[in-house]
């Protein structure tokens, strides 16, 4: 009885079955759909309707200002906003993919609104055509739009979420078309949108290369529409046919004469088996490829509403669905139909009822049983009806029940198979038949156990959301291409965040999208309260999800006004690299700056450190820094690449005068490479001034006399001009800059003695010191015998060191064995033999020193590659041992 009650309700298109389902009553009071303009969102999305300005309509009791009303589709009011938007005439309206709610008016002006009436975007326009010859018409699909102007042209905006008009072909038509279509992008060749236009007797393919013209005789066209897959093209011709045709018009799939030649008011696509034809206030006529077309009476306006598995019917007063029976149900409810599922359900009730025939059925099916219960879970999914769904279900569930059961038989077989005594061969072939047929059957348990679970799922949302309070009626296949993350973000856009969050909990998705949204609208709702018993409510949800973005909602609490509430709520959040620039943005600077020092990344340190400092007075900042040694050191090695006078601000605040001087030299040494700083320039001058302020830094301490010391003799060096002289002279440019010890060698080198000795008597170097540049510069040039005249001039002050060394140092043995024997330090003659290779000579001379046993050891080192050498050092010292030297 059941069955015939439920098929009943079916109408039968040829070999199809079709039902009409009513989701809703519709609760929008007295909202008239013949005065209204109305825009329904696919896949149970909302309704936006605002009254008609192209008709004369009679006021009830409300204001002669039009409204944008929005509801969901229960006809339950989401909410409202007064259309006082310029620009002429509402001329198309639509939803976008993303729920967004496209309003263009007459100049050409788009206006963007979201589910709460709220302007969502900056409104633009279609361009200066658009707006001098005026939008006759739109037609929308996805998140694209054409539309056609008074002059006939098309303008096309291929994706609102990067709204950039471009305009079509030029059709080189002279009147209105009679009718207007696209077929999307996704289902082109081109991969661009093509508008199809009705003219004349052909149609008119216009996309951005060019205009394509086909059907020549088939029409005059009076209304079009494209199926959803962009196959076929439904049109309704101005002799009252219907034809279906293939969009290249290639074929004609099937022709229908309708009563009337009247065009209808829509036509719309019902799937792809059916296409529905509505005229105003009349009737709904369904026509298919073949049989009798069904009819529906309606005694007010309807709206048809595609979706991807049917229609739905918006009226005055209900929400309907129509569809194509599926498959499943069809093979349960169909009246007669002894179908496994059919006989599965019918199990049920006789088990119910107590009836032995419950067993009969099911021993009917037994081979058939993983079929039935498929058949009866995939039914519940496309069932509306609660109590129908829960009856699917028990049936699935008993029928798996049995599946459990045939399989403890089966096993039950295997154990009477083995105990017999049957040919080996035989028993072994029986085997593998049970064990195949074991396999089969616990494969299709597991399935139908995860397919039944899957589908408890499902529903359970899908009831969740189709409650009126909520009011989205998908349907099972409207679920599955939508996807369950999109339907969470389409609640938690009209802020059903609670259904969000148990959806996302209950089907294991990331629950941080729901809680961030439900935070930062509860911020922007809750004025009133205050910001610490606001923060306890936030936290105690935001803890519910682990890795959510603290800085995120800190951030909107900032754009709302509650700077302090962001603050506190900033302080929760983990990852310093989001802390730190929110708590910029919110001007706390102090702790911004603790936060990026604490977390130990100097590009956070540094981030801050910028923004301080464009932001607060020279001293401030350097009182914020100079306390914390982190920002301090990162600050002075940026400063000393970019910033030196900013750099020099900051020691002189904190009493750095050293530093300060040092700045000050490298600021004199970059002059030094400038070509313009020798002497008599305009920047010969400041050098000098520069080294000479850097000298006064440096004698106000006591630790820093000798940098005072050389930076005065730099600046007098510098002053007299000595070294450009001698550049001049010498029509060298090796003298400028170098120091005064230099400038002696140099001298020396070049064979200027007299200026070698003018130099070192201006300067007071000292002879000892005196002594060593000689006697280098000499070994340089390797005049010998200038350097043997000069060690008998007198007795060096300081020795005959600077000989030895300088010999040496030119790899001159010959001439260091000249004066290493007047050295009168045993332990310097020693190792000075024993750099030129003289073991037994050094051997000698450390004999002759106080701690000989020390100084052979580090001998022996010295001439450790020599083996020779370290052997006869061996043995002098074996000798001089033994003789009782030490």
């Amino acid at each position: 009885m059941a069955a015939v009650s439920v098929a009943g309700e079916w109408q039968l298109l040829y070999n199809r079955f079709y039902r009409k389902l009513t989701i809703y009553s519709m609760q929008w009071g007295r909202i008239d759909l013949s005065r209204h303009r109305v825009a329904a969102a696919p896949f149970g999305g909302p309704v936006a309707a605002i009254r008609d300005d192209s008709k004369i309509v009679q006021l009830y009791a409300e204001s002669a200002r039009r409204k944008l009303l929005i509801f969901n589709a229960a006809g339950r009011p989401l909410a409202s906003a007064v259309w006082d938007r310029p620009g002429g005439r509402l001329v198309g309206m639509a939803w976008t993919d993303d729920q967004v709610l496209v309003c263009v008016v007459q100049d050409g002006t788009v206006y963007s609104y979201n589910v709460h009436a709220e302007l969502c975007a900056p409104q633009f326009s279609l361009g200066k055509e658009c707006f001098e010859q005026g939008v006759v018409e739109c037609v929308f699909w996805g998140n694209g739009m054409v539309c056609i102007t008074e002059g006939f042209q098309i303008f096309c905006v291929p994706d609102f979420k990067n709204p950039v008009p471009c305009k079509l072909a030029d059709p080189g038509i002279e009147e209105y078309p009679l009718c207007v279509a696209v077929i999307e992008p996704q289902y082109t060749m081109s991969g661009n949108v093509e508008v199809l236009l009705g003219v004349g007797d052909h149609v008119l393919i216009v996309e951005e290369d060019g205009v394509q013209q086909l059907g020549v005789g088939v029409g005059p066209f009076q209304k079009m529409a494209v199926s959803q897959n962009g196959k076929y093209l439904a049109t309704f011709t101005h002799d009252g046919r219907l034809l279906v045709i293939l969009t290249d018009f290639s074929r004609i799939i099937f022709e229908y004469p309708c009563e009337s030649s009247l065009p209808p008011e829509q036509i719309a696509w019902c799937g792809l088996d059916s296409v529905l034809l509505y005229w105003d206030e009349k009737e709904l006529l369904m026509v298919g490829p073949n049989g009798t077309p069904v009819s529906y009476m309606y005694d007010e306006p309807i709206r048809l509403i595609p979706e991807c598995d049917g229609v739905r019917i918006l009226s005055n007063s209900s929400m309907e669905f129509l569809q194509r029976v599926p498959d499943s149900t069809v093979s349960i409810f169909q009246v007669g139909s002894t179908l496994p599922a059919a006989l599965l359900y019918d199990a049920l009730e006789h088990f119910d009822r107590r009836s032995a025939k419950a067993d009969e059925n099911l021993r009917l099916i037994r081979s058939s049983l993983a079929e039935a219960v498929e058949a009866c879970i995939d039914a519940a999914g496309h069932e509306f009806d609660l109590s129908r769904q829960r009856t699917l279900l028990r049936a699935a569930s008993y029928g798996r029940a049995f599946c459990r059961l045939v399989l403890a038989e089966s096993n039950l077989f295997i154990e009477i198979r083995e105990i017999s005594e049957l040919v080996f061969a035989l028993t072994a072939f029986a085997k593998f038949l049970i064990q195949l047929l074991h396999h089969i059957v616990g494969f299709g348990s597991q399935f139908t156990r995860d397919r039944f679970q899957e589908m408890c799922k499902i529903l359970r949302v899908l009831n969740a959301v189709r409650d009126h309070e909520i009011g989205i009626p998908l349907s099972i296949q409207q679920y599955k291409l939508l996807t369950a993350p999109v339907l969470t973000g389409r609640l938690i856009n009209a802020n059903h965040h609670l259904v969000a969050l148990r959806i996302s909990q209950y089907l294991s998705l990331n629950p941080e999208v729901v809680i961030m949204h439900w935070a930062c609208a509860k911020i922007t709702a809750s004025s009133a309260i205050q910001d610490s018993s606001l923060l306890e409510i936030l936290l105690d949800k935001i803890k519910l999800c682990k890795g959510i973005s603290y800085a995120a909602i800190a951030s909107h609490a900032d754009n709302s006004g509650r700077r302090k509430l962001a603050a506190m709520i900033v302080d929760h959040e983990p990852r310093s690299s989001k802390q730190v620039p929110l708590l910029l943005s919110i001007q706390e600077e102090d702790s911004a700056l603790v936060k990026a020092i604490d977390s130990g990344d100097t590009d956070l340190v540094y981030l801050v450190l910028f923004h301080i400092w464009q932001k607060k007075p020279a001293l401030d900042f350097f009182g914020t820094i100079n306390a914390r040694p982190l920002a301090r050191d990162l600050f002075i090695t940026y400063s000393r690449s970019y910033k030196h006078e900013f750099l020099k601000d900051f020691f002189l605040s904190t009493g750095r005068l050293p530093e300060v001087a040092i700045l000050l030299l490298k600021e004199s040494w970059k002059l030094e490479k400038n070509p313009m700083a020798s002497k008599g320039s305009p920047l010969h001058g400041p050098r000098i001034r520069l080294i000479e302020q850097a000298q006064k830094l440096f004698s106000e301490t006591k630790e820093h006399n000798f940098e005072a010391k050389a930076a005065e003799e730099h600046a007098k060096l510098l002053r007299q001009g000595l070294q450009h002289d001698l550049e001049v002279s010498t029509k060298q440019a090796i003298f400028v800059d170098s120091s005064i010890s230099d400038t002696i060698r140099t001298c020396i080198v070049l064979g200027n003695h007299r200026e070698a000795a003018r130099v070192r008597a201006e300067f007071k170097v000292s002879e000892k010191r005196w002594y060593w540049l000689k006697a280098f510069a000499l070994a340089t040039v390797r005049d010998w015998d200038a350097l043997e005249k000069f060690s008998k001039e007198k007795r060096p002050p300081g020795g005959y060191k600077p000989f030895v060394e300088a010999c040496i140092d030119a790899d001159e043995k010959a001439e260091a064995v000249k004066y290493i024997p007047k050295l009168t330090e045993p332990r310097e003659r020693s190792e000075a033999y024993a750099r030129i290779g003289m073991a037994k000579e050094a051997a000698e001379a450390a004999s002759q020193a106080k701690d000989s046993e020390e100084l052979f050891g580090r001998l022996k080192l010295t001439l450790a590659q020599n083996t020779s050498a370290s052997s006869i050092l061996d043995t002098l010292r074996d000798r001089l041992s033994f003789q009782g030297v030490y």
